[in-house]
C-alpha cells in the first residue's frame, strides 16, 4: 500500500463526512442520512484497511527472492 492510497483514502473518508455533515445541516431525510453515513463507515473501513497495510509493510517488508539478491543467472553459451 503507497502513502498516496493511503492519502485517497483519507481525502475520501473526509469527504464522506463532510457530505454527511452538510446534509444534515441542510434538513435532510433520515434515509439520506442513513445511506449518507454507511457511505462514510465504508469509507473509514478502507482507510483502516490500507492504514493496516502500510503498517504491516514498514514492519515487515517484502524479503527479496534468491534470483533478486544473486541478479540473473547467466546463460550457458
Amino acid at each position: 500500500m503507497s502513502s498516496t492510497q493511503l492519502e485517497y483514502a483519507e481525502q475520501r473518508m473526509q469527504q464522506k463526512w463532510y457530505d454527511l455533515a452538510m446534509a444534515e445541516q441542510q434538513g435532510a431525510s433520515t434515509q439520506v442520512l442513513e445511506r449518507l453515513y454507511n457511505a462514510y463507515m465504508l469509507a473509514v473501513e478502507e482507510f483502516n484497511r490500507c492504514s493496516a497495510e502500510q503498517q504491516e509493510a514498514q514492519i515487515h517488508p517484502p524479503k527479496k527472492s534468491s534470483r533478486q539478491m544473486h541478479g540473473r543467472k547467466k546463460k550457458a553459451s
